[in-house]
Order: C-alpha cells, then sequence, then structure tokens
C-alpha cells in the first residue's frame, strides 16, 4: 500500500486471476469445508499472501500456528486485485492484510459484499517522519526548521513513486514550512535504510520517511515525529478477511482470528525474525517468536494454546 517498495522475494506481482484460481484450486481438490455431518472447522485452508513485510511475518505466523492444530495449509502468493478476486470467487479462503478505511477502499467496495470482515488485528498503520530518539530537541515535524543545519537540510526518503513520498513532499513538508530549507532526497526503502543504520551506529542526527507497522521499530531506537496539523495522513486499521462462507466453515479459526491484536512493539519484533535481511525462512523465524511469546499464544487461542511448542 501506499505504493512503497515491498519484499519482493516471496511475491508473484502481477499475477492473472487465472493462474491464482489454478494455484489454489488445481486438480479438482475440494476445499469446500466439511463434509455434511462433520463437526468442527475444516481442516485445509488456503491463505493469500501479498509479499509485503507485515503480510509475510503474520502469514508465516498463522502458517505455522494451524500446521501445529493440525491443519492442512496452502499459501498462495499473489498481487492484490487477483487475491480480491480469488478470495471473492471462493478460490482462497482468507487474506490477513487488507487496509481500510483509505487502501483497499476500492477494492473494499467491489468485492466486500462478497467477503466476510474477520476483525482487525492492528490499528495504528500510519505514514511517518521519524528520528532516531537521541535527538532530544526534534519532537514535531514543525521543530526540524530549527535542525536543518545539522541535518544538512536533508530528509532522507524513499522511491520517487511512493506515496509516502508523495505526501511528505506535497503535504507535510510545505504544510510545514520545511520546503525552503530541505531537499527529501528520494531513492529507495533500502537505500533509507542504510542511511538510518549508519548515522545511528555513529549516533548522528537524520530524519527518514517511515511507516507503521516497520521492523526498524524493533531495530532501532525511533521517535516518530508529531504531526499536529495531520498532515501525514490518520492511522489506518488491518483487517484479516475470510471468503463467503469463512465463519461457518471455520468457526473455531473465526473466534481466534477474532480475539488476534498486536501491538506496534509485538509486530515489529516479528517482522525482524521474518522479513529481515539475513531470513531465509519465514516459518522458522515464526517459530522463534512464538517461542519467546507464548502468552500472545495464550491470549489469541485460549484452552487451544495449551501444549503448543515451537
Amino acid at each position: 500500500m501506499y505504493s512503497r517498495k515491498r519484499m519482493t522475494a516471496l511475491s508473484a506481482a502481477g499475477m492473472s486471476a487465472a493462474l491464482l484460481l489454478t494455484a489454489c484450486g488445481g486438480g479438482g481438490e475440494d476445499l469446500t469445508g466439511p463434509a455434511d455431518g462433520e463437526a468442527g472447522d475444516n481442516k485445509e485452508i488456503n491463505i493469500a499472501l501479498i509479499a509485503w513485510e507485515e503480510a509475510i511475518a503474520t502469514t508465516a505466523m498463522w502458517e505455522v500456528i494451524l500446521q501445529e492444530l493440525d491443519y492442512d495449509v496452502t499459501v498462495t502468493d499473489v498481487d492484490v486485485a487477483p487475491m480480491y478476486q480469488g478470495a471473492a470467487n471462493g478460490d482462497v479462503d482468507l487474506f490477513l492484510d487488507t487496509w481500510l478505511p483509505i487502501t483497499h477502499s476500492d477494492y473494499w467496495e467491489d468485492y466486500g459484499d462478497q467477503l466476510e470482515d474477520l476483525g482487525v488485528w492492528y490499528d495504528n498503520a500510519v505514514l511517518t517522519i521519524t528520528v532516531p530518539s537521541y535527538m532530544e530537541d526534534v519532537n514535531s515535524i514543525a521543530d526540524l526548521t530549527d535542525h536543518a543545519d545539522e541535518l544538512g537540510g536533508e530528509i532522507i526518503g524513499i522511491d520517487p513513486g511512493a506515496g509516502l513520498t508523495r505526501v511528505t513532499k506535497e503535504e507535510a513538508m510545505p504544510g510545514y514550512g520545511l520546503d525552503g530549507d530541505f531537499e527529501l532526497i528520494e531513492s529507495s526503502t533500502a537505500a533509507m535504510l542504510a542511511e538510518l543504520d549508519s548515522a545511528i551506529a555513529e549516533e548522528e542526527p537524520i530524519v527518514v520517511t517511515l511507516w507503521r507497522p516497520h521492523p526498524a521499530y524493533a531495530q532501532y531506537d525511533l521517535k516518530d515525529l508529531e504531526d499536529p496539523e495531520g498532515l501525514m495522513g490518520d492511522a489506518e486499521q488491518i483487517h484479516a478477511v475470510g471468503r463467503d462462507g469463512f465463519t461457518e466453515e471455520y468457526p473455531e479459526l473465526s473466534e481466534w482470528i477474532g480475539d488476534w491484536e498486536m501491538s506496534d512493539d509485538e509486530l515489529a519484533s516479528l517482522e525482524v525474525l521474518t522479513v529481515g535481511e539475513d531470513v531465509e525462512s519465514p516459518q522458522d523465524g515464526a517459530r522463534t517468536w512464538l517461542s519467546e511469546n507464548p502468552e500472545f499464544l495464550e491470549r489469541t487461542l485460549g484452552e487451544a494454546a495449551e501444549g503448543l511448542e515451537f
């Protein structure tokens, strides 16, 4: 969302709807639910994954949780439009990363009546302008005007085409009077993070564009600058979404997902283990995180968490 550069190693960007249907329903396998007379959840589930940081992290987490609970889990890498089409058609069961009310509003308008909103699990999805916490005198975006010299007149940004870049350049910088003293350096997410890492290692001043959720918040001690004019936009919510009939076919899982919430710290620390540069297996990283956060399992799964080991 926001056109920001995303993790692409797991992406099937541009996948057509036809390929999605083949990936999800090939071979004539019936994934439509339990046979008449059977009780409990359908134990076969197909989760759609768009290769965004928080989606990779949480999909890997639920994948290993459900595997431990004897579900047969398939994860289908897909792009945004085919994901919504496939879920609306009933060809995938679940998607964990719907941003509302803004980012996915067009898709929700087109397909929402064919889907089930299973609940909000994260409610602080925001665009930010951020500094290291050791910059004690900079607490608001407006404060940057007094520190232009020490910051070299630069705000380190990401991709030129990103929504975050547009909002920073067209809304926040002129709105707070920064456009005369600062230049937004447009590069890439990777380049921005490299600059941030280098500056923090030397405890030098730096200001960057960032967003929540992001693993950088677990890796560094950062401070989002206050935005009293609201020029960076309001926070969005991230929803889990199922295909039509999901709650009926997966009553227990629907309850777990309804109880699922993650804090900034929880999500950032999960992302570090599942989408960091050195991560080889998001699933292994998710298992490590779950082993270190048993209280998350207890509050999310209730009695079903008993005996689970990761």
